[in-house]
């Protein structure tokens, strides 16, 4: 007798439940963008910077075209070329280092703090060669990495510090929002994100005049004036265009509110699985995790997972193999540190449900599922 279950019950992510929501309004943002005739860098991307800016406590925002190019145009902004060296955390999704391949920059590679996922400053100060220009900190997940260490660090050496802010919209250091406190600070639009285009958008947010006006120029051919075109330095097309930044400016009224969804999705976990035995995600006093995914962790990862898919509820892996173990994106790489958190970690990983509209029936099932695995299994 065949089973009559849905393949899917509890689907990892669901971006379209958003959408669905604001249907209406989305629609409307969009036959009027339609009307206006303003279609690349008008009064929608304007606004929306605007509104990111301040959310962020930045001095200003830029659109770009998405959460990769973001990265790009900080570093180029900052003056990083080839062969000079950027330190990032090998744990961590491969745009951050794809980012840094594309201007012929140098990788550098180091471990994670185990409690955050985050890179670990001691393993940075230590990476720091002559060569050294800037430092990526992300923050993985939705959790903020250790700013004010790495702050600390990069004031030292004169580094430029730039927040990889991709997964973690919202967040909040004790030292302020992500994308403040860093020289700047990158943002990903990708539908799945806490706040999510129907498209790829990013964002740069920045900390004075001088890298607003470079990456401004920068996401437009270099192009510091016009009608005279007049080159300011090799810079790309990127451009947030004016229909995202009009559907982003509709969800971003919501942000806060699908935050607080997630929040409680991640509390109704950690009371529900909290007495098995997995590691649950940590926020640090003075935090504040918006829960991009909801990581935990087992050595039983891939008995867990196939469990959970038998019984509808689809799961991922963020991420199975690190930077230094990708030849693809580790080719010019230097390894700076011991990968052993980051090699333990990563098999011991797995991203349960969630997105901001899950109800507490899918959470339910999900920690029913979790349970009835370790009580049988």
């Amino acid at each position: 007798m065949s089973d009559s279950r849905p393949s899917v019950e509890v689907p990892f992510a669901y971006p379209g439940g958003e959408n669905e929501v604001l249907a209406e309004e989305i629609s409307a943002a969009i036959n009027g963008v339609i009307a206006s005739g303003h279609y690349i860098l008008g009064p929608e991307v304007a606004s929306f910077e605007k509104a990111l800016a301040s959310y962020s406590n930045a001095y200003a925002s830029v659109g770009v075209a998405s959460g990769t190019d973001a990265l790009v145009l900080a570093l180029l902004a900052a003056g990083i070329g080839p062969g000079m060296e950027v330190i990032t955390a090998s744990f961590t999704a491969g745009p951050t280092v794809a980012a840094i391949n594309m201007i012929g920059a140098v990788p550098v590679l180091v471990d994670i703090e185990e409690a955050t996922f985050g890179i670990d400053p001691e393993a940075v100060e230590t990476a720091v060669s002559d060569k050294t220009r800037a430092i990526i900190a992300v923050h993985l997940y939705g959790h903020p990495a250790a700013l004010g260490q790495l702050r600390a660090i990069a004031h030292h050496h004169g580094l430029t510090l730039i927040e990889d802010c991709a997964q973690a919209i919202g967040a909040r250091h004790e030292l302020g929002p992500v994308g403040s406190i860093g020289d700047f600070g990158c943002f990903s639009f990708y539908p799945t994100k806490n706040l999510g285009a129907i498209g790829d958008g990013g964002a740069v947010c920045v900390a004075g005049l001088d890298t607003l006006t470079k990456v401004r120029a920068l996401r437009a051919y270099g192009w510091l004036r016009k009608p005279q075109y007049a080159d300011l330095t090799d810079g790309r097309c990127s451009r947030l265009d004016e229909l995202q930044a009009a559907i982003l400016t509709v969800k971003f009224r919501h942000l806060e509110s699908w935050t607080e969804a997630r929040r409680t999705a991640a509390a109704r976990y950690k009371a529900g699985l909290e007495d098995l035995p997995v590691l649950l995600p940590y926020e640090l006093p003075n935090c504040r995790h918006v829960y991009h995914v909801y990581v935990i962790r087992t050595d039983r990862r891939e008995a867990l997972q196939g469990y959970l898919s038998n019984r509808g509820i689809r799961t991922a892996l963020h991420y199975p193999y690190p930077v230094h173990q990708q030849p693809g994106l580790a080719y010019s790489a230097r390894i700076a540190s011991s990968m052993e958190k980051t090699e333990r970690l990563t098999g011991e990983i797995l991203s349960l449900p969630m997105f901001s509209t899950i109800s507490d029936r899918q959470t339910s099932q999900v920690i029913e599922a979790i349970r009835s695995f370790f009580k049988n299994g």
